[in-house]
C-alpha cells in the first residue's frame, strides 16, 4: 500500500529522488525493474503503483519490479518523506510499454483487376494492434526504394490501436512490374531496442499496367513519283509536327483532329482524322472512334511523263 500525504508534494527539480533508469522502454509482457534512490536521509521511501506497490523505512533506495508488465495505464510514482524540508516529494517514472503489431497488410483500395496507364490508384496499408501509436512510422517501399513515410506523432494512445496509411500511385507502361510493401517501425528512442522493432507486409505485386485505350492506327500512305514526304499536324502533336512516318500507331492518342499532308515536288494533298471518345453501354466502357474526312488513297503522279520512270 502507498502512503497518504497531507501536504503538497514537490516533484521534479529540487526533489531528492533519483530514478535509475529515468526512462524505461519495455515490451508487452516483459519484466521491468527500476530503482528509486534518495539523495538525503529519508523517513519513508516507496512506489505508488497499481502493480507491485512497495515502501521501506530502512533503506535509501527501493525497487519497483514487475515480472510481466501488461498494464497499459500503469504510471508508477516514487515518493519520499524526509526529515528536513522539503519533507515530501515524488518522481513519476517515464515508462513506455510497447507492442509490435499483430499483423500488417497491403492491398489495392477501391479497385480490383488490372491497372491502366496514367490513372491514379490507392494502395492501403493496415496495421493491427500496435502501441504506442505516437512512436510509429510507416515506411512505403517500391522494390528496395523508400517512396513515402507516414508518421503518427500527432496521435496519442498508450493502448494498442489499428491504423492505416494510403499511398497514391500512377502506373506507367515504361516501368517494369513493381512490388510495393509497407513497414511498421516503432522508433522508441535510445532506451528502446536497437535497431527499432519493425514488421513488414507481404509485397504487393502491381503488374505492368495496360494501355489507357485501344491501339489506334492512322494511315496516311500515298504513292507517287517522286516518293512523297509526310507531315502531321495536331494540337496534341506539338513535338511531332514533322513526323516522317506515313502511319501512326499508338494507344495514347488524345481525342481531337489530326491532319496528315503527303507531298512531293509536284503535288500536295491532305487527309484528316478525327478521334472522338464515346461512352458505350451500361458498363460505361470507353471506346475510341475514328472519323476520317477526305478518305482517299493518295496517288501523286508526275505531270510530265518524260520526268517519270
Amino acid at each position: 500500500q502507498g502512503l497518504c500525504f497531507l501536504a503538497p508534494l514537490l516533484s521534479g527539480e529540487g526533489c531528492s529522488l533519483v530514478l535509475k533508469p529515468s526512462r524505461v522502454v519495455v515490451g508487452f509482457g516483459e519484466s521491468v525493474t527500476v530503482s528509486c534512490e534518495a539523495t538525503r536521509p529519508v523517513r519513508v521511501l516507496g512506489w505508488e503503483s497499481a502493480i507491485s506497490a512497495v515502501h521501506t523505512q530502512e533503506d535509501q533506495s527501493v525497487q519497483w519490479k514487475v515480472d510481466s508488465l501488461i498494464d497499459w495505464i500503469e504510471e508508477p510514482i516514487c515518493y519520499g518523506v524526509f526529515f528536513t524540508a522539503p519533507r515530501q516529494c515524488e518522481e513519476k517514472l517515464n515508462l513506455v510499454l510497447y507492442k509490435t503489431p499483430d499483423s500488417i497488410s497491403i492491398r489495392q483500395a477501391n479497385h480490383s483487376g488490372p491497372m491502366v496507364e496514367g490513372k491514379e490508384y490507392q494502395l492501403l496499408c493496415e496495421v493491427q494492434n500496435i502501441a504506442p501509436v505516437q512512436y510509429l512510422t510507416l515506411r512505403w517501399y517500391r522494390g528496395q526504394t523508400e517512396v513515402y513515410q507516414h508518421s503518427f506523432s500527432d496521435l496519442t494512445s498508450s493502448s494498442p490501436v489499428q491504423v492505416s496509411s494510403t499511398l497514391v500511385i500512377t502506373p506507367a507502361i515504361a516501368e517494369n512490374d513493381a512490388e510495393y510493401k509497407c513497414v511498421a517501425e516503432l522508433e522508441l528512442g535510445p532506451e528502446g531496442p536497437q535497431p527499432p522493432p519493425s514488421l513488414a507486409s507481404e509485397p504487393l505485386a502491381v503488374s505492368k499496367p495496360k494501355n489507357s485505350g485501344a491501339e489506334i492506327t492512322l494511315n496516311c500512305t500515298a504513292t507517287g513519283n517522286p516518293a512523297p514526304v509526310y507531315s502531321w499536324q495536331s494540337p496534341h502533336l506539338i513535338e511531332e509536327r514533322m513526323k516522317a512516318e506515313a502511319v501512326i500507331t499508338s494507344s495514347s492518342l488524345l481525342p481531337g483532329r489530326y491532319t496528315c499532308t503527303a507531298s512531293n515536288t509536284l503535288e500536295k494533298k491532305s487527309k484528316q482524322f478525327i478521334i472522338k471518345e464515346q461512352i458505350k453501354g451500361r458498363g460505361k466502357m470507353y471506346e475510341w472512334l475514328i472519323f476520317v474526312l477526305f478518305f482517299f488513297v493518295f496517288s501523286l503522279r508526275c505531270k510530265l511523263d518524260h520526268l517519270c520512270r
